[in-house]
């Protein structure tokens, strides 16, 4: 398996947006799996729809209610760039105020 990491962007084969995997390292570690928000260009901005920019120049919106658990082993994935660490904690932010109780 390849390895993959979070902030990744990925190309899922069959799937024509791209995706940030946002799955802690230990858990894609230790399940071999990881979670993913499709990333979508032209998106507008919003307390759910997080802006980011690849360090190869991908842009576009994290949509953090769209998350999705991938399996490597089953699904073709490629890394095509990978964001950096605040916008990382950007989206983690957003997702985790999602799953919190109230």
């Amino acid at each position: 398996m390849m390895d993959f990491y979070q902030g990744d962007i990925i190309r899922i084969a069959g799937l024509n947006s791209t995706f940030m995997i946002v799955s802690k390292n230990a858990f894609i570690r230790a399940a071999e799996v990881f979670h993913v928000c499709p990333v979508l260009e032209n998106y507008p901005q919003g307390p759910i729809h997080i802006a980011v920019e690849g360090k190869n120049k991908t842009k576009g919106c994290v949509i953090c209610e769209q998350i999705k658990l991938i399996d490597p082993a089953v699904r073709t994935c490629r890394r095509t760039d990978r964001v950096s660490y605040d916008m990382i904690m950007n989206v983690s932010d957003v997702l985790q105020g999602l799953f919190e109780y109230d």
